[in-house]
C-alpha cells in the first residue's frame, strides 16, 4: 500500500490520499472493468484504475472520506479478493490503558489500515492493511506522531525474541536504578517533614540545628533532584501527550506532582505570592508520589516479564546446534544452517534440533513439552520426532524435514504469540472507557479543586490543591489496561505447557461459554485403528475365498475400516489381489473388480444401492452393532456374499473426559458416520447424552448446526482434516493434534496430543482464565470507582478523612501488580483429575 498525495499545488483540502493495493482472483479485461466499477461506486472514491498485468488497483479518494471496509466489501462482491496483510510492530512507550487506545485510533486513521489491535502487555500491535510492507514507515511514522514508538517485527528474525528480552531487562534495571536514587533522595524529605509533624521533638531539633528556611531550601533542591531526575520521564511523555489533547497516565502523574512542586516552590521562595495561611510545602508528597509509582513500574515490568514466561521456555526449547552428517562427516554446526535433508546424528539424552523423520536406531523421546504428556513415546525407523523434545537413552539417526520457522516448535510459539496478542470480546468496554478515563479525571480533579476552594474549611487552597492532586494520582488507567491482556498471556502459556494451543486469542472466551460438545467418534473418542473381530460367510460362499476378495478390494482404500480389513486378511497369511475398476462413495463403501468378480463392501445403505437383500444378516447385524462392533456386508457378484465386523477401541482416557465434561456441567453428544446400533452402544457405555449416526463427512456441518438450534454454543471435536467443515460450523472448533503438525487451520483450539481429556483441561483453562479476567476487571474499575470520590474528599464532611496524595500514590501503584499477581496466579492452573470436576 503506497500513501502518496496527488495535485500537490491544490490546497490541502482538495488532495487525494491514494491507495496501491493487489487485487486477486483478475484473468481478463473484463474482470479489470467489474473491479473498476465496484471500487468506482463506493461513496468518497474519485479516481480508480486497475492493472491486470499486476494484479492491483490503483485508488484516489478524499481524505477522510472513505471507508476501506467498504472498498474490500466492493471488491468480494464483485467475485475477487483484496489482499490483505498482517503487520506485527513492537511498541515502545506505552504505560496504561489510555496509550493503548492512542496507539490504536494513530494507526487505523493511516491509510489503508483495515483494523489494529495494540496490547499492553505484549506491547505489540497487530495491523490489517490492504496492501504489503510498503505501509510499515507510515504506521512508525503515526506512532510517532502519537508520542510512541514503533518498529516492525520480522517472522523470520531468529534473534528478535532475544532481542525483546535484552530490551525488556535493561528498561527494569533503568527503572530500578530510578527507583534507587528516588528512594535515597525521598528518605530525607520523609524525614524532615513527615518525621516532624509525628514527632515534635524532631521539628524542634531541626528548626534549631539548620533553621527552617535552609530545611525548606534543601527539600526543594531534594525534590528538584527527584522531580526533573527519575521524574522527569512523567513530563518527557505526559507534556506532549497533554498538547495533542490525548492525555495519559503520565499526564496525570505530571500534573499531580508538578502542582505539588510548583505550589511548594512558590510557598518557599515567594510567599506573598499566597494566601495567608496557605503557604505550606508538600515536596516531600511530589517525590514520594514519583518514588512509588516507579516502584510500581518496576514491580509491573518485572511482573509482566513473568506472563511470557511460558513462551520464553519454549523459545528455550530450541538447541543452538546439531550434529549433522554431511559428505561422511560428522559436524556440529548451529541450528540455523540445518537444511531439509540433512542427516542428523541424535545422541542419547539430546534434545531433537529440527523436525525430522528417523532413518536409523531407536529410542524413547519425552515429548512432554509438545504434546503435555508425560510417557516418552518410542521411535524407530519411519517415526517422526519433533524439534525441542528430549531423546532417551538411545541414539537416533533422522533426515530433516521441517527447519527454521517451519518446525512444529516455532509454529507452537507463532500460535501462542498470536493467541496472546488478541483481544476477546470482554476487552470492549474497556476500551470505551478508557479512551475517557483520563479526560474525565482531569475533569474531576478540576471541579475537586473548585469546590475545595470555593467551600473548603481553612486553609482552602492547601485543602483544594491537596484533594486535586489526590484526585490525579489515584486514578489508575494502568490495571484496566493489564487486566485482560496480562490473564490472556498467562492462561495461553499455561495452555501451551499442557498442549493445549488456542490459535484464536477470542477462543479463550468463547469455549468458557459453550453449552454442548459434540465428539466425533473414529480417531477422538476412540483410537483410530479398528480391527478385524467377525466374518461370517453367506450360503454358497467359502469365509476364507470371501475375506481375500473383500481385502482385496479394500486394498485401494486409506479408510480406518479399510485398514482394519486389510490387516486383518494379511494376519492370516492371504495374498492380495490387485483392484481394479476402484471406487469409494464417502458414507456408503467401496466398489471394485477383483481377478474379474465385482465386490460390494458397505452398510445397507450400500446394499440397498445396488438391489442386494441383507435381510439374511440382519439379527447379525444387530448382535454386532449392541456388542459396539461396526457391522459390514459384503456382495459378490451382486448376490450377498458375507458380513464382517470391525472393532475400534475406546481410548482408556475417554470414559473419564466424558465424566469430566459432565461434571462440568456439559452435554455431551457423539456424531459418527457408524450404523446407529453401533453408535449407541459405544454411546451407552460412556455415557453420551446424544447420539447422531450415519451422519456422511459433508453433513456433519449441517448436524452441528442443527445442536446450535435454540441458541446453545457448541464445540466440535475432531481431526481437523475431515471433520473442518463442522470445526468451522462450530462456535469453537478443537482438532485433536498428532503433536507433530499444528497446520489445522479449521480450528479455533488445538490438542497436541490425541488425549480427549485435553477438551475438558482446556474447557476448564478457558472458564479459569475468562474467571480471572473478571476479577481483575472488578478490581481494576472498583478500585477506581470507590478510590477516586474518596480522594476529592467525599468522606470529609461525615467522618473528617482525607486521603493524602501519598497514600493514593501507594494505591496506584500496587493496583496495577495486584491485577498482574492476579493474572499469573494461572501459571499454578492444573488440571481437573478423573475423579474431579472443577479447577484447582
Amino acid at each position: 500500500m503506497t500513501l502518496i498525495d496527488e495535485a500537490p499545488n491544490k490546497p490541502a483540502a482538495d488532495r487525494l490520499a491514494t491507495l496501491d493495493m493487489a487485487v486477486e482472483g483478475m484473468s481478463c479485461a473484463s474482470c479489470v472493468g467489474r473491479v473498476e466499477r465496484a471500487i468506482a461506486a463506493v461513496p468518497g472514491v474519485e479516481t480508480v484504475a486497475v492493472n491486470l498485468a499486476t494484479e492491483r488497483a490503483h485508488v484516489g479518494f478524499a481524505k477522510g472520506v472513505t471507508d476501506l471496509k467498504q472498498i474490500e466489501d466492493a471488491i468480494r462482491q464483485a467475485g475477487y479478493k483484496p489482499v490483505e496483510t498482517a503487520v506485527e510492530l513492537a511498541i515502545d512507550g506505552m504505560n496504561c490503558a489510555s496509550c493503548v487506545g492512542h496507539v490504536e485510533k494513530a494507526l487505523r486513521a493511516v491509510p489503508g489500515v483495515v483494523d489494529a489491535t495494540v496490547n499492553l502487555a505484549t506491547e505489540h500491535a497487530s495491523v490489517k492493511v490492504l496492501g504489503g510492507g510498503e505501509i510499515v514507515p507510515a504506521l512508525v511514522k503515526a506512532v510517532a506522531a502519537a508520542g510512541y514508538e514503533a518498529k516492525l517485527l520480522a517472522d523470520s528474525d531468529a534473534e528478535a525474541p532475544a532481542r525483546v528480552e535484552a530490551a525488556k531487562e535493561e528498561e527494569q534495571g533503568r527503572l530500578l536504578r530510578s527507583v534507587i536514587l528516588a528512594g535515597l533522595l525521598t528518605l530525607p524529605l520523609l524525614v524532615a517533614e513527615m518525621g516532624s509533624h509525628m514527632v515534635p521533638a524532631l521539628h524542634h531539633w531541626l528548626a534549631m540545628t539548620f533553621g527552617e528556611g535552609n530545611i525548606r531550601i534543601a527539600s526543594f533542591v531534594l525534590a528538584s533532584i527527584v522531580q526533573f531526575g527519575p521524574g522527569l520521564v512523567f513530563l518527557r511523555k505526559g507534556w506532549p501527550a497533554l498538547l495533542r489533547l490525548a492525555p495519559d497516565m503520565n499526564s496525570l502523574v505530571m500534573l499531580g506532582t508538578g502542582a505539588a512542586y510548583l505550589y511548594s516552590t512558590a510557598a518557599t521562595f515567594w510567599p506573598a505570592l499566597l494566601p495567608e495561611g496557605t503557604a505550606f510545602t508538600y515536596f516531600e508528597a511530589g517525590a514520594v508520589i514519583v518514588t512509588l509509582i516507579l516502584l510500581g513500574r518496576w514491580f509491573e515490568a518485572r511482573a509482566k516479564g513473568r506472563t511470557s514466561a511460558a513462551i520464553r521456555s519454549l523459545i528455550a526449547l530450541q538447541p543452538k546446534a546439531a550434529r549433522v552428517l554431511r559428505d561422511g562427516t560428522e559436524s556440529d554446526v548451529p541450528v540455523e544452517s540445518v537444511r531439509p535433508g540433512d542427516i542428523v546424528i541424535l545422541r542419547p539424552g539430546e534434545r531433537v534440533p529440527v523436525d525430522g523423520e528417523v532413518t536409523q536406531g531407536s529410542s524413547f523421546v519425552d515429548e512432554s513439552m509438545i504434546t503435555g504428556e508425560p510417557a516418552p513415546v518410542r521411535k524407530e525407523a519411519g517415526s517422526l520426532v519433533t524439534g525441542g523434545t528430549i531423546n532417551g537413552s538411545g541414539a537416533l539417526s533422522f533426515t530433516a524435514r521441517k527447519v527454521g520457522a517451519d518446525t512444529v516448535l516455532a509454529q507452537i510459539v507463532r500460535t501462542v504469540q498470536a493467541a496472546q496478542g488478541a483481544k476477546l470480546p470482554i476487552q470492549a468496554l474497556v476500551d470505551r472507557v478508557t479512551l475517557w478515563f483520563v479526560p474525565v479525571v482531569m475533569a474531576l480533579a478540576l471541579a475537586t479543586f473548585l469546590i475545595w476552594l470555593s467551600f473548603g474549611p481553612s486553609p482552602a487552597l492547601s485543602h483544594a490543591l491537596v484533594n486535586a492532586v489526590a484526585v490525579l494520582i489515584i486514578a489508575c488507567p494502568c490495571a484496566m489496561g493489564l487486566a485482560t491482556p496480562t490473564s490472556i498471556m498467562v492462561g495461553t502459556g499455561r495452555g501451551a505447557e499442557l498442549g493445549i494451543l488456542f490459535r484464536q486469542g477470542d477462543a479463550l472466551q468463547a469455549l468458557r461459554d459453550v453449552q454442548v460438545v459434540a465428539l466425533d467418534k473414529t480417531g477422538t473418542l476412540t483410537r483410530g485403528k479398528p480391527e478385524l473381530t467377525d466374518i461370517e460367510a453367506a450360503s454358497g460362499f467359502m469365509e476364507d475365498e470371501a475375506l481375500r476378495l473383500i481385502a482385496s478390494a479394500e486394498n485401494r482404500s486409506e479408510h480406518p475400516l479399510a485398514l482394519a480389513i486389510v490387516a486383518g486378511a494379511k494376519a492370516r497369511g492371504f495374498v492380495l489381489a490387485e483392484p481394479a475398476g476402484f471406487a469409494s462413495d464417502p458414507g456408503l463403501g467401496v466398489t471394485a473388480t477383483v481377478e474379474g468378480r465385482s465386490v460390494a463392501i458397505g452398510g445397507h445403505r450400500l446394499m440397498e444401492q445396488i438391489h442386494v437383500d441383507a435381510a439374511p444378516f440382519a439379527d447379525k447385524a444387530r448382535a454386532l452393532a449392541e456388542a459396539g462392533k461396526t457391522p459390514l456386508y459384503a456382495a459378490i457378484d451382486g448376490k450377498l456374499a458375507a458380513i464382517i465386523a470391525v472393532a475400534d477401541a475406546v481410548k482408556e482416557t475417554t470414559p473419564a473426559a466424558i465424566a469430566a465434561l459432565h461434571r462440568l456441567g456439559l452435554k455431551v453428544a457423539m456424531v459418527t458416520g457408524d450404523d446407529r446400533r453401533t453408535a449407541e452402544a459405544v454411546a451407552r457405555t460412556l455415557g453420551i447424552d446424544e447420539v447422531r449416526a450415519e451422519v456422511l463427512p459433508i453433513d456433519k456441518a449441517a448436524v452441528v448446526k442443527g445442536l446450535q438450534q435454540g441458541g446453545a454454543k457448541v464445540a466440535f471435536v475432531g481431526d481437523g482434516i475431515n471433520d473442518a467443515p463442522a470445526l468451522a460450523q462450530a462456535d469453537v472448533g478443537i482438532a485433536i493434534g498428532t503433536g507433530t503438525d499444528i497446520a489445522i487451520e479449521s480450528a479455533d483450539v488445538v490438542l497436541m496430543s490425541g488425549d480427549v481429556m485435553g477438551v475438558p483441561r482446556a474447557i476448564a483453562l478457558s472458564q479459569a482464565t475468562i474467571a480471572n479476567i473478571r476479577q481483575n476487571l472488578a478490581w481494576a474499575f472498583g478500585y477506581n470507582a470507590l478510590l477516586i470520590p474518596v480522594a476529592a474528599g467525599v468522606l470529609y464532611p461525615a467522618f473528617g478523612v482525607l486521603l493524602s496524595p501519598v497514600f493514593a500514590g501507594l494505591a496506584m501503584a500496587l493496583s496495577s501488580v495486584s491485577v498482574l499477581t492476579n493474572a499469573l496466579r494461572l501459571k499454578r492452573f492444573r488440571v481437573p483429575a478423573a475423579h474431579e470436576g472443577g479447577v484447582k
